[in-house]
């Protein structure tokens, strides 16, 4: 029985469900909720905030800042409670009100950003009002972590051991792109290991992560406005983009097999069930990974009037056709009809 003083101090990490019994493939999915967080973004917070005590950047007075869609804002405040440090999480209007009310009850300041930036995200604008901040009173120490080596290296040090432990025989790996902090801990553990891995990143149609138009993006969790710093595609096999509406599809599948887990679990999962559909087998090892569970999400992806209002009546009609888009990391990959109706990137 674990006994905790401090709650960034408990963080289940072995807790995995076979999806074979709801999607007909066998994909383990990796349960990242099961912290006093909520989710994936204990690791990198407490690992970002116990560097920046250890360098001497954080003192008596200092002021945390963070630039967040909600997650790394809860982690961080958490931490902050904990830790005796003030918190201000700079987010915008796709925060879900959840997410930011358990900020606020842990005694963080919450600004939300409400223009957008020149890519048609609020991404920018967030930044340039932290680096304001900081500018204008050096109490404020920023974490950042979107350039923090911490962030990817949380995930070298804990999440991508947790998996090989597990699965020592794994043939390929979904994981989900946002900071792609996740992504890239994982993919350099793996590209160290003794046997091959595949490494999926799984992104969000709309996203510039990897190239590719912008888009409307109303799901917080993965995609990106820019290019994310930590990214280096080398690292990476094959990159997924899923649409919205396919991650809602797949979160209310889970949901009626009593699964409740977040957006960006189903954008992963619906990526890599694409993925299994057509290049898996019944000897294939695969794991996924679910950064939250579903209970931010009650009042956008799981309630029916901003689902309508947003993607129409039919969203949850499992017969729409999906559309996925795959492709190679390489630039200059061109989109191609492929006879199943996807849309499938390669190699220009």
């Amino acid at each position: 029985m674990p006994v905790i003083s401090a709650p960034h101090a408990f963080n289940e990490g072995q807790l995995y469900v076979d999806l074979r019994s709801i999607f007909g493939r066998s994909l383990y999915l990796k349960c990242e909720g099961f912290n006093f967080a909520g989710s994936i973004k204990l690791k990198a917070a407490i690992e970002m905030v116990e560097a920046a005590e250890q360098q001497g950047l954080l003192k008596p007075d200092s002021i945390l800042i963070e630039s967040s869609s909600g997650n790394l804002g809860v982690a961080l405040s958490m931490i902050a409670a904990s830790k005796g440090y003030r918190f201000l999480c700079v987010t915008d209007s796709r925060c879900n009100l959840s997410a930011r009310l358990l900020m606020e009850a842990l005694g963080s300041e919450v600004h939300v950003i409400a223009d957008l930036d020149a890519n048609g995200g609020f991404l920018g604008a967030r930044i340039d009002y932290v680096r304001g901040l900081c500018d204008s009173d050096d109490r404020y120490v920023w974490l950042s972590q979107y350039t923090n080596p911490n962030n990817w290296g949380a995930h070298y040090r804990r999440t991508a051991p947790e998996i090989a432990r597990q699965f020592p025989r794994l043939d390929v790996l979904f994981v989900g792109a946002g900071t792609t902090g996740t992504l890239m801990g994982c993919a350099r553990y793996f590209r160290e290991w003794h046997r091959p891995v595949r490494i999926i990143a799984v992104d969000t149609v709309g996203s510039v992560a990897f190239g590719g138009k912008p888009g409307r993006r109303m799901i917080p969790g993965l995609g990106m406005s820019m290019r994310p710093p930590l990214l280096d595609e080398s690292f990476v096999d094959e990159v997924i983009q899923v649409e919205e509406a396919d991650t809602i599809r797949a979160c209310h599948r889970l949901a009626r097999h009593g699964f409740l887990f977040g957006g960006s679990t189903g954008t992963v999962v619906s990526g890599a069930m694409d993925w299994l559909s057509r290049y898996g087998s019944d000897d294939l090892t695969a794991v996924a990974i679910a950064p939250d569970l579903g209970e931010r999400y009650l009042d956008t992806i799981y309630q029916s009037a901003w689902l309508k209002d947003l993607y129409g009546d039919q969203i949850l009609d499992a017969d729409t056709p999906q559309e996925v888009t795959v492709g190679s990391p390489a630039t200059g990959s061109r989109p191609q009809q492929t006879p199943n109706g996807h849309r499938k990137e390669h190699k220009g």
